[in-house]
């Protein structure tokens, strides 16, 4: 088992609120997380035919029989009951009471800002970080890294990549998928998921990608949405406030997990990675999701950003906190050069907010600093405690 590093925010979080609302991916380690930080709590998984059918008939009768609250997993699945859980945690007024978790965003958003709106926080459990999978594996290879990816289970019991993500993808994915789409035609929408993957870290393009699946705009955007909505993809917007130079305002979109995509892209090894054409925006998205881990992690919101003048002058990754715009190049070669430097040089000359230190993130082991900009591998050390200012 792994020792999750969002435990403290989430007991924390049940001594502030009556309800804490767990949200992430399928097979991230929502439910085992839940049972171990709350042991003595009743446990309901409303996926369960019969469960979920005698909550539907009487959910007054069920949380009658729960004076002290439950865990109930899949909330979405049985959104009515929440209206009714609002009714009884402002009746008995004592933190801690229900412990939800749920994998489908808007389902959940909708619903909790109309019953629990100041009743929940809200936090959002991503697979296992680096920090956590060291746990097991003190030594961690960044290609590695990108081709398992980093759910619990896969890494827990040793299981095969190429076999776990082909029955993720058939189990949850495609399940979801239907579930909240009417998806007429499920051979288009794996060959859009498999164009996504040869696009991570790009700017996204509807356009480009309704010509070569051949649906409209509109559906792609609803596949986007579908697949941002269930913890599969992620969307990092451009920062262009105060810029004085005209920028790029398309997003850009990458995997909630780099295993998946690794999969979907055909790769087999952790050395197929390394030679791949994509692997500098397969280690991106790494090292991306890896901030933003840990900043969900201690229950922040992941302020994150990147920038691209019209010159194409770039940053991958801005972090925007107390101490101002934070700065991330990030580079998979294991040799550092002077180019890397560039976008960051330029941003600090566009944003007035820009903070002093910056980063460039590389494979390499030798640690550098020029320019006041650190020069660092994210896998080794404290890196990604300064980063996220974890002590601030």
């Amino acid at each position: 088992m792994y020792r999750r590093e969002i435990t403290q925010e989430l007991k924390e979080s049940s001594r502030e609120y009556p309800v804490v609302t767990l949200l992430g991916p399928r097979q991230s380690g929502k439910t085992t997380l839940a049972r171990e930080t709350f042991p003595d709590k009743p446990y309901f998984l409303l996926e369960t035919p019969d469960i979920r059918q005698a909550v539907e008939m009487d959910p007054k009768g069920f949380l009658s029989q729960l004076p002290d609250g439950a865990i109930l997993d899949e909330i979405q699945r049985v959104p009515v009951l929440l209206s009714y859980i609002q009714g009884v945690v402002d009746e008995a007024q004592k933190p801690g009471m229900f412990m939800l978790t749920g994998s489908h965003q808007p389902d959940l958003h909708r619903v909790i800002n109309q019953s629990l709106a100041g009743r929940t926080a809200v936090l959002t459990l991503l697979p296992l970080s680096f920090t956590e999978l060291k746990q097991t594996k003190p030594k961690l290879e960044p290609f590695e890294c990108v081709w398992q990816g980093a759910y619990p289970r896969l890494h827990q019991f040793d299981l095969k990549p190429d076999r776990f993500f082909n029955s993720y993808l058939q189990t949850y994915v495609e399940r979801d998928v239907r579930a909240m789409i009417n998806l007429a035609d499920l051979s288009r929408f794996q060959q859009f998921l498999t164009l996504l993957a040869g696009r991570v870290g790009q700017l996204v393009n509807y356009s480009a990608l309704s010509n070569d699946i051949g649906v409209s705009s509109t559906t792609i955007k609803n596949w986007v949405s579908v697949l941002k909505a269930s913890y599969i993809l992620f969307e990092l917007p451009p920062y262009f406030e105060n810029i004085r130079k005209r920028v790029v305002k398309s997003p850009k979109l990458y995997f909630t997990d780099t295993g998946l995509a690794a999969f979907l892209l055909g790769i087999h090894s952790a050395d197929q990675v390394s030679r791949d054409p994509l692997r500098g925006n397969l280690y991106e998205n790494l090292i991306i999701l890896e901030v933003r881990k840990a900043l969900l992690n201690q229950g922040r919101r992941a302020e994150l950003y990147f920038y691209r003048d019209s010159n194409g002058n770039e940053v991958d990754l801005i972090v925007r906190d107390a101490r101002g715009l934070l700065p991330i190049e990030i580079k998979s070669s294991a040799t550092f050069n002077k180019q890397f430097l560039k976008g960051i040089e330029k941003f600090r000359q566009e944003a007035p907010a820009c903070a002093k230190e910056a980063y460039v993130l590389y494979s390499g082991s030798d640690e550098l600093r020029v320019n006041n900009v650190k020069i660092c591998n994210l896998l080794k050390g404290d890196v990604i405690s300064d980063i996220t200012n974890l002590n601030q």
